[in-house]
Parts: structure tokens; C-alpha cells; sequence
């Protein structure tokens, strides 16, 4: 049986599960503001909303709160720990050149918190030495999407989710190592068509750019060590000789698993097989969307949220991804990617060809990708030489 004495032990154990941190803000009955730090607070019931925090029954914080009518749970971002730490220490003044505004019943809203949630007292029980504290939901909203704080073994820190610059690993390094023996290939390649080209390698699920060459008269969206995560229907390059296993995880990081989606995205990836390249119509309106829901998650240090808009912003370039070309067409392209075939040692890469001109004929983007092909090919063969 635990015993009340194992009190260390207690909090060492508990310290291992981390918690998110919030101030708890109101109006106290006499008209100023109080706060406390709370890191147990919880969402509790949809119907009605309700949310639940947990102070210690003698805390004076919490007697200066319990006077107000209304109250607003702050989640604090990673930045805010000085924040924090301001408001974990005693006296009156903590709200001393704190920049916040009232909440529509009045409860202090801090200036750049990730979320806030006001409410009314519900219900306040005892439990034990601390206090359950019942609050029913009236507003709330995000304020700032970005990575909140956290409470873990005694100190604070922050989710480290991956990030869109490129971290070390010994597959990335191999394969920036072997595409700068064929840079002279690629500059080359860029030059002749004046257009923007880049060797891509595949990490996991991301596509990693480790080598640029810009000839193109267009800037190059993707800048060296870019990590972009690879989604139906791109990345499609990277599976020509994959497992069915590897097209299957491929797959299930579409937003819609559906037979119909998974049919559409097999089709793209059988003719990207036939083909030994794929393209990408340059449609300003899906290009520009899937752009912005990128930029906003590289922003957000690849917040879920965000994760899944880039999941359908990608999943929607299905449309205008491997277009079937039609003689006497033009066509804007936005992208043309072969794979580079190498050993089995080699991780997955793949050469990327934008900045093209637009209103190309079919003969002018056959000629392209016949260049592009020819290149990838002879990079593999001095990547698997160069490794051997």
C-alpha cells in the first residue's frame, strides 16, 4: 500500500507524464486581476463544455480568484516560460507589465497564449489537498497556433517535432555527399534549359532537396534541405520499385483512406511506373493553396493541425498531377521529377526539373523530360559508383 510519506516519491513518478502549463486568470472581487499557474487542467464534457483545473485548497491565489463571477484558463506557449515563472511566484503584483485584454465576461486574456477558455464556476470538491474546479464553457479561441508549454520532471520544456530544415542523418548525409560527385550534371542540366533543378532524397516519409542548381528564370521555391512531407499523389517517383507494404503506408498518409481515393492515387503511381517520370500542371489556384498550407506549417513547428491542412491541400493536386498530354496542347508545368536508379543501398532519390517556361508543347516537355531522365540515369550510375 503507497504510503502519504512517499511524497518524493510520488512526485517523481507523476513528474515522468508530461503536463501542459496555464494561467488561470479573473477579476478578483475587489477589482484587480489574479492569476495562478495550474498544470492540471483538463478538458472534461462536450455537452454541455465543460473543463476541469486542480488547485491546492491553501493556495491565497486561488481564495483571490474564487471571489471573481467569471474566470479564463491561458494555455501558455513555448516562449512564455518568463511568463510562467512570473505568475508561479507569490505577491501582488504579477500582473505588472503584463500586456492582456478582458474576455467577453471580463477574465484577463494573455497577450500571445497559444488558446484561451472562459468560464463560469460549475462545481468546486474537495480532493484531498487540492480542490476539483468545475468550469462551464462560454467563449473561448486560439490565439496563437504555435507549440505550448510543458511541465515534465520538475523543469519546463517543448514538443521537438521534426522540423522542415533538414536534421543530420546518416542516409541525408550520404546522399548530400553523393549528389555534390554529379553537381557539375545537374548545373549542366539547369543551364541548357534554363530552369531550376534539384536532387531530392526520400527520409523517411519526407522529400529532403540536397542539391540546388538555379538557371531558371523563376526563383526555385525549395530552398537547400527543405523537407517536404511526402503525400499522395507526390512522391510518387520515390515508389517505382517500392513494396507493396511501402505504397501501403504511402497511401495511408492520404486524408481520405477511402477505396476511391486509393484507386485514383494507385492509378497516378501505375503510370508514373509506365512512364519513368511524373508531372505536375502548373494550376495556380491548388498550387498556391498547398504553398500556404506549407508555409503555415513550417511556421507552426508542424503542428497537427496543420499537418492535416497539407495533407489535403497535397491530397488535391491528384488532379493536375501526370496529366495525359495531348498533341497540339500547351501546358504549364510546374514540376517534372524522374527517379535516379541506384543500388539498393542507396535511399530512394530523384531528380526535380521547375522554372520551366510556360505554354510548352508536347514536344518541348518531351524534350525536357528526355534530358531529365538522361541525367538521372547517369547520376545513379556515379552515385553507385562513387559509393562502391
Amino acid at each position: 500500500m503507497f504510503k502519504a510519506t512517499d511524497s518524493v516519491l510520488f512526485r517523481e513518478t507523476l513528474g515522468h507524464y508530461p503536463t501542459g502549463v496555464a494561467v488561470v486568470t479573473a477579476v478578483a472581487e475587489d477589482g484587480h486581476p489574479a492569476g495562478m499557474v495550474v498544470g492540471t487542467f483538463s478538458s472534461v464534457s462536450l455537452d454541455p463544455p465543460m473543463v476541469a483545473f486542480f488547485p491546492a485548497a491553501n493556495s491565497r491565489s486561488w481564495s483571490q480568484l474564487r471571489t471573481a463571477r467569471a474566470f479564463c484558463v491561458n494555455v501558455l506557449a513555448a516562449d512564455q516560460e518568463p511568463l510562467c515563472r512570473r505568475f508561479a511566484t507569490g505577491g501582488t503584483d504579477k500582473f505588472d507589465g503584463v500586456r492582456w485584454r478582458p474576455g467577453p465576461l471580463g477574465s484577463p486574456i494573455l497577450e500571445d497564449a497559444v488558446s484561451w477558455i472562459e468560464c463560469t464556476f460549475q462545481d468546486i470538491r474537495e480532493a484531498g489537498d487540492h480542490l476539483v474546479v468545475l468550469g462551464l464553457v462560454h467563449d473561448l479561441a486560439v490565439e496563437r497556433s504555435t507549440l505550448p508549454l510543458l511541465f515534465f520532471q520538475g523543469g519546463y520544456g517543448r514538443f521537438s517535432p521534426g522540423s522542415f530544415v533538414a536534421t543530420p542523418d546518416p542516409d541525408l548525409i550520404q546522399a548530400a555527399q553523393l549528389a555534390e560527385t554529379v553537381r557539375s550534371e545537374v548545373e549542366d542540366l539547369s543551364a541548357e534549359f534554363a530552369v531550376n533543378c534539384g536532387v531530392l532524397v526520400k527520409i523517411r516519409s519526407d522529400a529532403v532537396q540536397v542539391l540546388a542548381a538555379n538557371r531558371g528564370s523563376v526563383p526555385d521555391p525549395f530552398p537547400l534541405g527543405h523537407r517536404q512531407p511526402i503525400i499522395p499523389p507526390l512522391g510518387a517517383v520515390f515508389l517505382v520499385n517500392s513494396t507493396t507494404a511501402e505504397v501501403e503506408e504511402w497511401l495511408r498518409r492520404a486524408p481520405d483512406d477511402s477505396r476511391d481515393h486509393r484507386d485514383v492515387y494507385r492509378s497516378r503511381l501505375d503510370k508514373v511506373r509506365e512512364c519513368g517520370y511524373s508531372l505536375l500542371a502548373a494550376e495556380p489556384r491548388l498550387l498556391q493553396r498547398q504553398q500556404a498550407a506549407l508555409s503555415a506549417f513550417e511556421q507552426s513547428d508542424r503542428l497537427p493541425r496543420h499537418e492535416r491542412a497539407v495533407r489535403q491541400a497535397t491530397s488535391e493536386l491528384a488532379e493536375v498531377f501526370c496529366p495525359d498530354l495531348q498533341p497540339g496542347e500547351l501546358y504549364d508545368l510546374a514540376s517534372i521529377v524522374a527517379p535516379v536508379p541506384a543500388d539498393a543501398g542507396l535511399p530512394p532519390m530523384a531528380i526535380r526539373m521547375t522554372g520551366m517556361r510556360d505554354s510548352a508543347s508536347v514536344e518541348e516537355i518531351e524534350s525536357w523530360v528526355h534530358r531529365l531522365k538522361q541525367v538521372a540515369g547517369s547520376v545513379g550510375a556515379a552515385m553507385t559508383g562513387a559509393r562502391g
